[in-house]
């Protein structure tokens, strides 16, 4: 998928979803859907509690919705851009390759993009081929992206997500991922790291590791208090001053590496840039900086079938659940609780900096889609003057 494929497919909507905010229509789609497939998790991570929330009850992965119910929910939804696959660890689902079919078949996504623990290198790499597989039938330009977590190198690694050995797994997998990306051309591999009080001090070392593999993509976002994570008052995330001097050095190695990037790439870099100040000012301010549109643009399904708006208000904004209204997305999405839940997100009683969701604040927010059209644009400019010779 190029960039103007990217634009051309995704600004119709955009004005839509600026209706929807305000004027509450029902029948609007979301744009990104994410769904956590599986409770389930093998990572004990110090920045997030679902894996320890499912050593304590592994009945929890018990109320998986099925794949049955999956196709029954996604047969009620309209067309998706972006579909986010969550966890737990999606790759614990056995039947996730279905899942990917299901959404398809039925979403007709433009994106589809998991995040891994890495711990299970073998299954990640054959379920990853199973699913390009189907992605391919379906529609071969649509992209799978898969971003395995790096929060240390080395030990570090291992003690921030609570698993021996997953360091030297993380190696494996990003191997096995690498000769994908070189046989399906619609596969892309990037790393990620959540920035906590446990890692601020090394990501540097994270970023230099990451491009010592040959990893072009890689992203960061701060770690958050979220409902879904069971850490509501842990103390993970940096304060905001440190968090605005981290993202400083980051969109300082963006600009330093944008030169050797595709076009759709510098794109989403000039986006990044203008998350990360974003993001801080957020941690600054604690406060909507721009409108948020989650529940509107966005939305999150539960492994259980709860509807959220986004992940971080999750369990306490639960907007309903599928299972209680016949696997009936529309009805619930136009139901009262969803417009209360979305008059709760317009009114500003909340704040944070949840990536997926700020990227397409973003986009819904002239001030801030002008400044990453104007970075792109000195991108390609700059690019364009050094293959003139003009360095």
């Amino acid at each position: 998928m190029n960039k103007s494929d990217f634009f051309t497919r995704l600004f119709p909507f955009l004005f839509s979803y600026k209706l929807n905010r305000w004027f509450g229509y029902g029948r609007m789609r979301p744009m990104t859907l994410t769904y956590s497939v599986t409770a389930a998790c093998q990572s004990r991570c110090k920045t997030c509690g679902i894996g320890h929330m499912y050593r304590a009850h592994p009945e929890r992965a018990d109320d998986d919705l099925t794949a049955d119910e999956v196709e029954k929910i996604f047969k009620t939804m309209k067309h998706v851009y972006f579909f986010n696959i969550s966890g737990g660890e999606p790759f614990l689902r056995k039947d996730l390759p279905r899942i990917v079919e299901l959404a398809c078949r039925y979403l007709k996504p433009r994106v589809i993009h998991t995040p891994t623990n890495a711990i299970m290198s073998d299954r990640i790499e054959a379920d990853t081929r199973e699913i390009l597989k189907i992605v391919r039938k379906y529609d071969a330009s649509v992209p799978f992206t898969v971003k395995p977590s790096i929060d240390g190198v080395g030990r570090r690694h291992d003690e921030i997500r609570g698993v021996e050995g997953n360091f030297a797994r993380l190696r494996v997998t990003v191997e096995k991922l690498k000769r994908l990306e070189r046989e399906y051309e619609n596969f892309h591999l990037e790393l990620g790291t959540v920035v906590s009080n446990f890692n601020m001090d090394c990501l540097d070392e994270i970023e230099d590791f990451v491009h010592s593999l040959g990893v072009e993509s890689y992203r960061s976002e701060a770690a958050e208090q979220r409902a879904e994570f069971f850490n509501v008052g842990d103390p993970i995330t940096p304060d905001a001053a440190a968090y605005r001097k981290l993202m400083k050095n980051f969109a300082k190695k963006i600009e330093a590496n944008i030169g050797s990037k595709k076009a759709l790439a510098k794109t989403t870099e000039a986006l990044r840039l203008v998350y990360y100040d974003i993001a801080a000012e957020i941690l600054e301010r604690k406060t909507q900086v721009i409108p948020c549109y989650a529940g509107v643009s966005n939305v999150h399904i539960n492994y259980d079938g709860g509807v959220w708006p986004c992940c971080v208000l999750g369990y306490d904004k639960q907007m309903g659940k599928l299972r209680d209204c016949g696997y009936d997305f529309q009805k619930l999405w136009r139901s009262d609780r969803a417009r209360e839940v979305r008059k709760f997100i317009k009114g500003r009683n909340c704040a944070c900096p949840l990536a997926n969701q700020t990227y397409s604040n973003i986009l819904l927010h002239g001030p801030s889609l002008l400044k990453a059209a104007l970075k792109t644009a000195r991108f390609n400019l700059r690019d364009g003057r050094r293959g003139a010779g003009f360095q």
